[in-house]
């Protein structure tokens, strides 16, 4: 009696869990295509001592949070939804890795940017030294 028991719980337990598996909600994360069709970004400014990076795109510049760990630097393109605000997944295209991000400001013109950078990081360089974000050379604005 306790084998059959044992035997029919085991079945029951392995027809629930693979069926409720789907292959529809598997999201391929590398899937550069899937990538190249989000909106186009250039990383302008990246500091080490500072956790936020600044993406330039054909919008505006755009200030977004990432982990020290996977970081893009200057000049590299990356590729993800910028046009609001949030947590989510984006890709940097120049060293072909998936990281995430939260955008905390978007659509700001240069000076904007500047001063959304200072109120998240404000230390920043020695003395009168004014933080400059490098000019993008990939992304140019119509």
């Amino acid at each position: 009696m306790k084998k059959l028991f044992t035997l029919s719980a085991s079945i029951i337990l392995a027809i629930i869990l693979l069926s409720s598996c789907r292959k529809s909600d598997v999201v391929i994360t590398n899937n550069e295509n899937y990538w190249l069709s989000k909106e186009e970004g250039e990383v302008v400014y990246s500091d080490p001592n500072c956790s936020y990076i600044v993406v330039e795109t054909y919008n505006g510049y755009n200030i977004v949070r990432t982990s020290a760990s996977v970081k893009p630097y200057e000049g590299e393109l990356v590729y993800g939804n910028f046009s609001s605000q949030g947590t989510r997944d984006m890709y940097n295209y120049s060293a072909n890795f998936v990281f995430t991000g939260t955008v905390t400001d978007y659509w700001l013109s240069y000076n904007e940017a500047l001063d959304a950078l200072d109120f998240y990081c404000p230390f920043y360089g020695k003395g009168d030294e004014k933080r400059v974000f490098q000019e993008a050379v990939k992304i140019r604005k119509k």
